[in-house]
């Protein structure tokens, strides 16, 4: 259980801060830089569902779903699986928080116009927001390949399925609360030339 009774401890005013498997990192670590951009992600996310909570409340209620399993992500990132044992069992992210993924993006997609041209993020302002969280999320994603390629950093295939899969999800969502794909803003190659 998470128990926060200071905010504030000093101990990262060197420019390092705690992982879950209670070793120090800096701040600018690339573990450290994909939990927090999974974090961003997350904050954007939250920004989409201002948008929603009124309109689209089964889109909401999975956005706020993705948030937390978001939170489960940036645990499962920030305890490495080094092999060694710790006085705890870590947060994973597991197969079926992609599978609930898989199904929520399925569900939203079967209703939506098939698209012949590339989107581009607007239309609604909750679509133009999800758009935002889609882009954050695809950098978290460039971020974790990144630190899987890092002899000795590890990253399981869930997590990097599920990551992939929120980026997906949210694309598809844009289009839904675009009125399913109605007040989609497409892309007309060479318009401006």
């Amino acid at each position: 259980m998470v128990k926060l009774n200071k905010i504030y401890t000093r101990t990262g005013d060197d420019g390092t801060t705690g992982l879950g498997s209670r070793t120090r990192r800096l701040k600018s670590d690339l573990r450290v830089a994909s939990y927090g951009t999974v974090d961003e992600a997350n904050a954007c996310i939250g920004m989409a569902r201002i948008h929603l909570a009124d309109t689209q409340p089964a889109i909401d209620a999975m956005l706020a779903r993705i948030q937390n399993d978001l939170f489960d992500l940036g645990a499962d990132l920030a305890t490495p699986d080094t092999g060694e044992a710790l006085e705890y069992e870590p947060l994973r992210i597991i197969q079926s928080q992609v599978d609930r993924l898989e199904s929520d993006i399925d569900a939203l997609n079967a209703n939506l116009a098939p698209l012949r041209s590339f989107v581009l993020p607007g239309g609604k302002p909750a679509a133009a927001a999800l758009h935002l969280a889609r882009t954050v999320s695809r950098r978290a994603e460039r971020l974790m390949v990144e630190l899987r390629t890092v002899e000795g950093e590890t990253v399981s295939d869930a997590a990097m399925r599920y990551i992939n899969r929120v980026s997906d999800f949210l694309f598809v969502a844009s289009r839904a609360v675009n009125d399913n794909g109605a007040l989609d803003v497409l892309w007309v190659p060479g318009q401006n030339r």
